[in-house]
């Protein structure tokens, strides 16, 4: 089984295109050196240029993926090529996709034929990776310098050891004890921070939510694969979110926290809280960022929110397309409209706003997904972009939108360089940004 070295991070780009990786049923994966790898991106196969390619990222994980062939490029013919037989050994092949550590968004996904009565995949993001000189490579790049997250940053005992003392100490405190399992259980980069006391932090506070979204990962009602953590089952009262908010921004390095997180529904549901946590927050310190994350469905609370002292709010996107929003999120009793009021609330109000826009290759950067988008920059100009890699089974997806097969995409390098030209002043990256209190924006300017 072939293990991964370390990460060179001299390295940019391979020389030549990496080897086909291939996994036997027992998950032992093995490079196939008679085809290059290959990439996928809405069902077409595509050879990736080495300039695509990056070395593996530190904390990354290798898949496999139970009832897809492998799809190899062969160099001689210039033609993609199915693997159905494992070529070492008897028995079942399956084919491999690399889920890339955070800060890092796909360029391709991985490449397979997926077999007749083959499982939906599970909630994670498959990128496109390959064997070449002793090391994986993958199809991506890095798109936020920021290292909150990166494996290097941190030490598993101390994270342990520092979780665990923390809930110790607050015993009575429901959310902390939240966290605790979302660190401990779930390895959750966010709550894990927050433990360690830095940088930014977590604040779950509604179990319900107004949308039914298909990739939702932590209540799972479309059927298609279990969610990948439990959803928090109660409304933290103000008190325990502030135990949390007001030490978090006082003491961490450049602190953010941030209301709407995976293990939750619509913290917007829960704006009276929120409201009230805000305000206590801000009667305490002016230090940091207060953040919500959100599918930014209910404008008037947004604007409450505003109001009581938000700094910046994340509005969560896997179109621009009112027709492909509606068929992911599958909103109850709000609109797509709702959505786009909410970030003209926010820019009236001199907020701070990012688009959460997940990413996936030959949807996200198809002709149609990039004029709508610039529609949307254009007529609501937003602060920030994070490319977040959507973490859902790429067939599935599609086809539960009923996007074109024949839908011609950009490529990704292309698709962010044109946003780039075409607006100058749109920054992007992965993580929320740390805002200045009240000053992200001029009032009253759109």
């Amino acid at each position: 089984m072939l293990k991964p070295s370390p990460n060179g991070s001299s390295i940019r780009h391979p020389d030549s295109v990496p080897i086909l990786l291939i996994a036997d049923k027992d998950g032992n994966i093995s490079e196939f050196p008679e085809l290059q790898m290959a990439g996928m991106s809405n069902g077409r196969f595509i050879r990736p240029a080495v300039s695509d390619l990056i070395p593996l990222p530190e904390g990354s994980e290798l898949f496999t993926l139970p009832g897809r062939f492998p799809v190899g490029w062969d160099s001689a013919t210039e033609e993609p090529v199915v693997l159905i037989e494992n070529p070492f050994s008897k028995g079942q092949i399956q084919a491999v996709a690399a889920f890339m550590a955070p800060a890092h968004t796909a360029i391709l996904t991985s490449s397979y034929q997926t077999q007749q009565g083959a499982p939906a995949l599970p909630l994670f993001a498959y990128t496109a990776v390959g064997w070449y000189q002793d090391r994986f490579w993958v199809a991506g790049f890095r798109s936020d310098q920021d290292k909150r997250q990166d494996a290097s940053q941190y030490r598993q005992k101390t994270v342990e050891s520092r979780t665990r003392n923390k809930l110790k100490q607050h015993k009575n405190n429901r959310l902390i004890q939240h966290l605790g399992k979302c660190c401990l259980t779930y390895g959750c980069p966010a709550a894990r921070n927050y433990f360690l006391g830095r940088w930014e932090a977590p604040l779950p506070t509604s179990p319900a939510c107004n949308a039914r979204c298909l990739g939702c990962i932590s209540l799972q009602p479309s059927g298609c694969c279990p969610a990948t953590q439990d959803r928090i089952t109660f409304v933290p009262s103000v008190k325990e979110i502030t135990q949390i908010a007001i030490p978090h921004l006082e003491e961490a390095d450049n602190p953010i926290v941030s209301f709407g997180q995976g293990c939750e529904g619509e913290p917007l549901l829960q704006a009276d809280i929120i409201a009230k946590a805000i305000q206590m927050v801000r009667s305490h310190t002016n230090r940091g960022t207060i953040n919500l994350n959100s599918n930014s469905s209910l404008p008037q609370s947004v604007a409450r929110l505003a109001q009581a002292g938000l700094d910046s709010i994340r509005v969560s996107l896997n179109s621009a397309q009112e027709t492909f929003y509606n068929r992911y999120y599958r909103p109850q009793n709000y609109s797509f409209a709702d959505v786009m009021q909410s970030i003209d609330v926010m820019k009236d109000n001199g907020r701070f706003v990012s688009l959460n826009y997940f990413i996936l290759p030959g949807f996200t950067d198809s002709e149609q997904e990039f004029t709508a988008l610039c529609h949307l920059l254009r007529s609501h100009h937003p602060d920030f972009i994070q490319l977040r890699n959507l973490n859902i089974d790429p067939e599935w997806y599609l086809k539960s939108l009923s996007f074109p097969v024949d839908a011609e995409a950009l490529g990704m390098r292309l698709w962010l360089a044109r946003i780039r030209k075409e607006f100058p002043l749109l920054r992007f990256g992965y993580f929320n940004p740390q805002t200045p209190i009240h000053t992200a924006a001029p009032a009253n300017i759109r």
